[in-house]
Order: structure tokens, then C-alpha cells, then sequence
């Protein structure tokens, strides 16, 4: 019997619009597993290197677009800011987290199939959402335009308490040391001097006006408060207006901080006909060659089955050990994958090495710029032979040295070139990062290599065990050496007629 060779079936090229694309961690990954994908991306600096790597764009704000403009597009992705949730539990985070999530519960009960809304009742409930956020906005900027004022008028007071000061004598140790006394517990009982009395005395008033402008700011959140229910609105209009075809599936991703909003999300996209999944992920543990937590959102439609029988999206299997700092020898338990057990994390020296930087490093640590548990002074440190420590904006400033040493490594190899931290982060060693800023670019970007595995699982969910490790061994390859096939201009609203994904 002559032996056939088994041809995996070609995977449904599906076409997916990215919100908040950033400058392209999530679209290249998608371009290397062969789906066409459209970015909308407002920061300019992004959608410079997202031009040079020659990826499909709509440069500007979100809000100015909508869900109904791009009728082709059968998956959303995106990763909208949420820097507001990042200290939640601690004052302004914890209110901001809690208003989004009141929002959320707004428009779930506007979609709720008991109640029976008409899209103009659902569309109403979502204008009377984006008017109270914009004039929240706009106060926001009022109040922010006072602070500055009050903040211009205390660095003059100050200026002038540091010169009488001096003019009585003080040394510059006796000003700092009377500047910090002012801030903490004034007692201007002390001091016989009536100009210094009256100085300090305005000083602590307009103290206590920014304290009061801060609550204020604190109580009317950003604007990116409104920016995080853009994807959900997106996946609602694309679900709930007449006309319109729902998404086939939707892929989020943020901060750890940002789960409880995920869990808000959930209960929206499940009544809307999805199965769902929240994933914190460790990206060391799906090969990204640093320890990095992302909060994922996962669904894929099936409206077939009735809720009460429809089952949660199955988790994305890790395809590598976690790290644990101190445990070197790679033991941290998890998962079995089936196809003999999980891989070792993927280490700083083997991912430079794999993208062909040479010569190579002499051993080496890297000090962060970062103090660790709350202490500025005490800098993390990471060796060659780890993962990476977080990458983020911060990253030019980490300094390499010899390994176990204070001692930096000759130039250029003190610190990590645009290009190695990009490879950190799973981008192609020939990404080409553009505009200002690319640090920042690089640490705000969704690590390609994560968002392999995310899209294979929702995306491909019938590949078998073996297929898809093998599809995602192929992507990770090819991944690795992309290179960008030439220049795409980003596109303002004039450009979408005639856009593949707009049908106009």
C-alpha cells in the first residue's frame, strides 16, 4: 500500500480589524499566520513604524470611526489603554474601574433580550453614555487648565520664599531642609519674619486648592475611561444593528488590572451568542523571552447553542515553564501539554542569540531602571540566562553590565538597541521602528509570539493537538524572520472607499 501524505487543510483567512493597534505586535503575528488585518491607531510615532513595516492602517482617533464602516471585517482584536485601572484598589484606579464597569452594565441591560430594545433604544443608551463621558471630558480639561494655573503660581511663591531665605542667611541645606518642614507641618508661629509668614501662608493655600482640583480630577476620570468601551460597542453595533453581521470572534487583551472589566465584558458577549474566556497569561510560559502578565479576553460566536448549554472557550494551553526569580533550574510546575511535556522558558541570551546579533555578549545582567518592592534604590536585575525582567517604555535605560557586577559592558553593548529589545518582546530582529519614542513603542506593544497562540486557539479552534503545535511551530519560524515587503501609507477617513474591509 503506497504511503499519502496527509495535507493539512489551508485555515479560513479571516479579515480582522485591531483597535489601539499600537505599532503592529498583534497585526504581525496575524500577517505571519495569513489573515489580512486593518489597524486603527491615533499615535503618530506608531503608525510611523507601522508604515515602514508596511501594515494596513486608519490613522486616528477611534471614536471617529465605527464598527458599521468596516462591514467586512469578521473579527475584532485591540487593546485599549487602561492605565486608569492600574492602581485599582487604591483611590482614583479603584473609582475609575468601578464607573467603567457601570457603564458596562448600562449597556448589557440595553441589549438583554427580555427587554426587548430596538437598536434606536440601544444606540440611545450609548449616546447618553459617550455625552456624559464627553462632558466629563471636557470639565477635565477645565480643572486640569486651573491646576496648571495654580501649579505656575505656587513655583513663583516658592522661588520668592527660596530668595528671602537666602537673603537672611540660609544655606541652600537650611532652604531644603525649611521647604520640606513647610510641606509636611508648617508652624510659622516660629518665625518672626511677616514676609516669609505671608509666603508660606499663600503657599499652603494654593496646596490646598490642587488637593481639591486632584479630587476633582480624580472624580471625573480621563477620557480613557471612555475609550475602554469602544470594543464593546463595536462588538454590540456589529451584533444589534439592522444590517449588520456580528463578529465571528473578538480578542482583547491589557494589564492584569483590567480583569474585573473583562468579566463585565463576558457577560455582554455572552448574551450577545459568544463563548467566552478570561486568561491571565505569563508570556515566559508561551515563549516570550520575558515574564510579562497579560489579561486576555477570548470569544468566539455560537449562536447555534442555547445559553444555558453554551460552554466557555477551552484555556490556551503554555507551551513553556513559567520563571520564578531564584529558580533557575526551571522547575516551576505547570500544565502537560500531551507532546512530551513543556519546554524551559526561553532566556535573554538564547532569543539575541536566535536572531543572529553578533558578536555575541560576554555573560551579563541587566539592572533595571525600576526600583523593586517599593524601594527606588533597590534596581531588579535579570542574567543573560533568564527571561527578561518586563519589557517597558523604560527599556533604553536599563544598563547591561559584566555578569554579577556593577560593572557596564563596553558600548554598544551597555545597553539593548531598538532592535534586541524588539526581539524581547517577539518582534522580527528586522521590524522597522520608526518615529519618536520607539521605547515606549516597544513596551506598550502585545508581544507577536503571545498573540500566535491567542489567535491559533480562537481562531483555528479544530485543529487537532498535533496540527497546531505544529502551525504554531511553523509561525514562530517565520515570525522570526519576516521582514516587511515594502511602505503602506496610513489612511485618514477619506480612505475608506475602496478599502477591502469597508464595502464602499
Amino acid at each position: 500500500m503506497s504511503h499519502i501524505e496527509k495535507k493539512h487543510s489551508p485555515p479560513a483567512r479571516f479579515r480582522i480589524v485591531d483597535l489601539f493597534a499600537g505599532p503592529g505586535g498583534l497585526d504581525v503575528a496575524a500577517d505571519v499566520l495569513g489573515y489580512e488585518i486593518t489597524g486603527v491607531e491615533w499615535d503618530k510615532d506608531a503608525c510611523a513604524t507601522r508604515e515602514a513595516a508596511g501594515l494596513d492602517t486608519f490613522q486616528g482617533d477611534v471614536r471617529h470611526y465605527r464598527a458599521s464602516f468596516f462591514p467586512h471585517a469578521q473579527v475584532l482584536t485591540g487593546g485599549p489603554p487602561c492605565q486608569t485601572f492600574t492602581v485599582a484598589g487604591h483611590g482614583a484606579g479603584r473609582r475609575a474601574l468601578d464607573k467603567v464597569i457601570i457603564y458596562i452594565n448600562r449597556l448589557h441591560d440595553a441589549v438583554r433580550p427580555e427587554n426587548r430594545n430596538s437598536w434606536e433604544q440601544i444606540f440611545r443608551t450609548w449616546r447618553k453614555i459617550h455625552q456624559e463621558l464627553r462632558v466629563r471630558e471636557i470639565e477635565a480639561k477645565e480643572v486640569k487648565a486651573e491646576k496648571r494655573k495654580i501649579e505656575e503660581l505656587k513655583a513663583t511663591e516658592r522661588k520668592g520664599l527660596k530668595k528671602k531665605l537666602a537673603l537672611l542667611g540660609n544655606s541652600p541645606e537650611e532652604i531644603k531642609s525649611f521647604l520640606k518642614t513647610l510641606a509636611t507641618s508648617p508652624d510659622l508661629e516660629n518665625f518672626s519674619d511677616d514676609e516669609i509668614k505671608n509666603i508660606s501662608r499663600r503657599l499652603g493655600d494654593l496646596d490646598n486648592q490642587l488637593d481639591k482640583l486632584k479630587d476633582r480630577l480624580e472624580e471625573l476620570g480621563d477620557e480613557r475611561t471612555g475609550l475602554v468601551l469602544q470594543p464593546l460597542w463595536w462588538v454590540i453595533e456589529r451584533s444589534k444593528r439592522p444590517g449588520c453581521e456580528p463578529y465571528e470572534a473578538v480578542v482583547l487583551e491589557q494589564v492584569p488590572a483590567v480583569m474585573p472589566v473583562w468579566e463585565e465584558y463576558e457577560g455582554v458577549l455572552r448574551t450577545l451568542g459568544y463563548r467566552t474566556r478570561r486568561q491571565l497569561m505569563h508570556t515566559e510560559a508561551f515563549g516570550v523571552p520575558q515574564t510579562r502578565r497579560r489579561a486576555v479576553l477570548m470569544a468566539r460566536l455560537d449562536q447555534e447553542t442555547p445559553p444555558s448549554a453554551r460552554r466557555a472557550l477551552p484555556k490556551v494551553s503554555e507551551t513553556h515553564h513559567r520563571y520564578r526569580p531564584g529558580d533557575e533550574l526551571r522547575k516551576a510546575p505547570v500544565l502537560q501539554t500531551g507532546m512530551g511535556g513543556p519546554e524551559d522558558w526561553v532566556s535573554m541570551e538564547k532569543a539575541l542569540a536566535a536572531a543572529g546579533f553578533r558578536p555575541a555578549r560576554p555573560a551579563f545582567t541587566v539592572i533595571s531602571n525600576y526600583g523593586t518592592g517599593g524601594v527606588p534604590e533597590a534596581r531588579g536585575r535579570r542574567d543573560h540566562d533568564v527571561p527578561s525582567a518586563t519589557i517597558t517604555g523604560k527599556i533604553s535605560r536599563n544598563r547591561v553590565v559584566h555578569k554579577g557586577t556593577d560593572q557596564d559592558l563596553d558600548t554598544p553593548w551597555d545597553r539593548f538597541s531598538f532592535a534586541e529589545a524588539g526581539v524581547l518582546q517577539t518582534f522580527p530582529v528586522a521590524y522597522p521602528w520608526s518615529g519618536k519614542d520607539v521605547p515606549q513603542q516597544i513596551g506598550n506593544a502585545v508581544p507577536p509570539g503571545l498573540a500566535l497562540h491567542v489567535l491559533c486557539k480562537v481562531l483555528e479552534p479544530d485543529l487537532g493537538e498535533k496540527e497546531a503545535q505544529e502551525r504554531l511551530a511553523d509561525a514562530t519560524t517565520r515570525l522570526r524572520t519576516w521582514k516587511p515587503t515594502g511602505r503602506v501609507a496610513a489612511r485618514t477617513h477619506e480612505g475608506l472607499k475602496g478599502h477591502p474591509l469597508t464595502g464602499r
